[in-house]
């Protein structure tokens, strides 16, 4: 049954780019604390999305980037009832590209970027409970190249292009996480309820603007940004001999995430770099096989619905519907898990612009590397 749950590891591998706004690249999940024994994991992420939209007849072309992720995990018991791990992973990341073209954002351009490290320790209780915690250094940064072109409402014609800069500084903050998780060994199952606070982040934004109509401005100067606080239920169990069912239900304080500096706001009010005004729900099931003492396979289905709302021109789609499938191959004490993961991203408006991004999609395949030792 632990080999039927390893292959769910797809869970955690090619979830990247298939989340609110595009931007969250990792579930934060623990469930490397209830590996058994000593354990380590590598995990590498590949995510191919396929982002278009159109206004006025003209197209964007594919303006979400290809991009790689990377995780690494540590866990190992300090007695029977006590165990330590450390995470290393990206929570957040956005890879933003509008070719050349007659698009109104031609040439637009955003990066962001994060790193974080999470220490965790759990401690067993009576009746297969346990409680964790631990803290999460986070760091983050960004830039951005926004290419506006403005036409006169009244006849169409063009007026002016506004071209905005910014870099960021690298910003370092802390949070934590909480949970309690129940276990029922026999048959595999167990629930897991988390909690990862909201970092909030100072960052410092070089800012350059230029438009003919409005203006050269440039600052330094600093704004507050919110990595937003989430819940995680994860669960599984054994439902026949050598089959696990598992799933998790997420949800994610999205209305919480704003970056608008100051001269962005000048050159465009009331159209936030990137903001979000719901929160989100994700939902994911799947269902894990031993095959045989070398090789068992899993399946995932997950949905995020969609909000109705319009979005921001850097992260044009909302809600997705996805399904992957995964296998891992055990020699020993050393696991190999691979899995390829297809999302259909959901339709959306974009503010400002108001194009119009449909029949998206992406494919996200990943790789981990597991040792019991």
């Amino acid at each position: 049954m632990n080999k039927a749950a390893m292959a769910a590891g797809l869970l955690a591998l090619g979830a990247s780019g298939a989340s609110a706004g595009d931007i969250e690249r990792s579930t934060q999940s623990v469930a490397i604390l209830f590996e058994e024994g000593r354990y380590a994991e590598v995990n590498l992420g590949f995510a191919m999305p396929d982002v278009r939209g159109t206004v006025g007849g003209l197209d964007s072309g594919n303006m979400a980037g290809d991009f790689a992720t990377f995780s690494l995990g540590y866990k190992q018991p300090l007695g029977p009832d006590m165990d330590v791990a450390l995470i290393i992973d990206q929570p957040i990341g956005a890879d933003v590209d509008y070719g050349p073209g007659s698009y109104p954002l031609a040439g637009t351009e955003a990066e962001l970027r994060s790193n974080a490290v999470t220490a965790l320790l759990r401690y067993k209780l009576q009746n297969n409970v346990s409680v964790y915690g631990g803290l999460r250094a986070q760091s983050v940064k960004g830039k951005a190249h926004i290419l506006f072109d403005i036409y006169d409402p009244g006849t169409g014609d063009f007026v002016a292009t506004t071209d905005y800069n910014l870099e960021t500084n690298t910003d370092y903050s802390l949070g934590y996480i909480v949970g309690v998780a129940w276990e029922k060994p026999e048959i595999a199952a167990r629930v897991s309820l988390t909690y990862n606070s909201a970092i909030d982040h100072t960052l410092t934004g070089d800012e350059t603007g230029t438009n003919p109509v409005f203006g050269d401005r440039s600052s330094r100067s600093e704004f507050d940004t919110t990595i937003p606080q989430s819940l995680s239920l994860e669960f599984q169990s054994g439902i026949a001999a050598d089959t696990l069912l598992f799933g998790s239900i997420r949800w994610v304080e999205w209305s919480e995430f704003l970056i608008d500096p100051a001269n962005y706001q000048f050159y465009f009010p009331d159209v936030p770099l990137v903001a979000y005004r719901s929160n989100r729900t994700t939902y994911t099931l799947g269902l894990g096989r031993k095959f045989s003492d070398s090789w068992s396979g899993a399946i995932t289905a997950s949905y995020e619905p969609s909000t109705g709302e319009l979005t921001g021109n850097l992260g044009p789609n909302d809600g997705f519907k996805s399904i992957g499938i995964g296998a891992t191959y055990t020699r020993d004490a050393m696991k190999i898990t691979g899995g390829v993961r297809y999302v259909k991203l959901g339709g959306a408006t974009t503010r400002g612009v108001e194009a119009d991004f449909d029949d998206n999609e992406a494919v996200a395949v990943g790789m981990r590397v597991a040792y019991n030792f």
